[in-house]
Formats: C-alpha cells, sequence, structure tokens
C-alpha cells in the first residue's frame, strides 16, 4: 500500500528504516534509508543491498541520524516514507518541519502507524497491546522482560488519527489525508509539500 503511493521516479528517503523490511522490497527506485540505531543499520545493510542488487536495483544509501536532524540539503527528496517508526519520533513536529524541508516541491510524506480512530479506540488497542501482545511476547520469549514491552509504552504515547492530520497540516503539508487500514489498528497518512 506504500509503494503504491510513492512516486515510481525520483529520490525515497525511508526515516526510520529499522532492519531493512520495506526497503528491501521496495522495487525500482532510488532510495536512502535513515535510522538512529546503528545495530539497526547494521542488520539492514547487507540485507537490503543483496536483495536489490539480486533484482538489478540499485544500493541502498544508508545514514544513521534521527527524523528530527535530517542530514541533508533542502529539496533533496521526491518523496518520504516512515513505517512505525513515527510514533518513536522524540519530536513529532520538528521532524515534520524536518521531512518537508528536504522534499522538492510537490513531493510527498507518507506515514504508517498504528491508529487510535478516537480516544476510546485508543484505550481498546491498549488494552490490545498490553494483554494479549504482551502475553504473546511472553510467550515467545519466555521471560517478563520482553523485548516488545516498548510497543505498548510507545502505543499510550500516541495520539489519534485526527492529531496527526492536523500535524501536518499545521508543518505545511498541503492535500493532507488519513486512511484507516481494517481492522483499525494502523493508519496511513499522506501529505504533500506545496
Amino acid at each position: 500500500m506504500v509503494q503504491d503511493r510513492l512516486p515510481i521516479n525520483g529520490r525515497i528517503l525511508e526515516i526510520g528504516c529499522g532492519p531493512g523490511s520495506f526497503a528491501e522490497n521496495l522495487v525500482g527506485r532510488e532510495l536512502t534509508c535513515l535510522d538512529p540505531i546503528p545495530a539497526m543499520l547494521e542488520v539492514a545493510k547487507p540485507r537490503v543491498n543483496k536483495k536489490r542488487l539480486e533484482r538489478g536495483d540499485s544500493k541502498v544509501n544508508f545514514v544513521e541520524a534521527t527524523a528530527e536532524s535530517l542530514p541533508f540539503e533542502d529539496s533533496t527528496f521526491d518523496a518520504i516514507c516512515s513505517l512505525f517508526s513515527f510514533r518513536d519520533w522524540y519530536d513529532k513536529p520538528k521532524g515534520l518541519t524536518e521531512a518537508l524541508r528536504v522534499l522538492k516541491p510537490g513531493g510527498k510524506i507518507v506515514i504508517v502507524d498504528p491508529a487510535k480512530i478516537n480516544r476510546i479506540h485508543g484505550f481498546l488497542g491498549y488494552l490490545y497491546m498490553r494483554i494479549w501482545v504482551g502475553s504473546y511476547a511472553r510467550l515467545i520469549c519466555k521471560q517478563k522482560e520482553h523485548p516488545w514491552k516498548w510497543l505498548t509504552k510507545t502505543y499510550v504515547h500516541f495520539g489519534t488519527t485526527r492529531d496527526y492530520v492536523r500535524m501536518l497540516k499545521d508543518t505545511g503539508f498541503t492535500e493532507v489525508n488519513s486512511k484507516v487500514i481494517f481492522p483499525g489498528m494502523a493508519t496511513i497518512w499522506e501529505g504533500k509539500k506545496p
């Protein structure tokens, strides 16, 4: 769904690439992957470049940095995406301002992350994360302090779908819209640089 929303040609920036799950499957685009965690980049680089070179795509440029301080010149990218990492940006308005700065005029941002349609849905999502995901993670990891525990913590502090539509508009993005993905546990936000 994200790949279909990105331009076929041009330079793409993925903010918060993690281990490279999206990057290795993005076909035919010139891609830069950014993550603040060196260990994630170490995992992503060989995995992503191997798969891309096998199908004839160019290697990815990997950069260690945060969304709030993008080390790129103004108007560098045709599109930016962030998949399930937007909730981890420390200062979301500052990160969106940086994204707007490095996008070319007419460039697009696509963000996917857990959705809270409203506060009630958010509470139900919290229970789901805390009880179901937490229990499942404890069974798999066989420890109380499992590594997935942070998911619940970041979800609790994440706003509603409407909050981030407003934030994108306030930052200066135009043509902002959101689409809740069934069963309502994720949302895709889109916006354009004027």
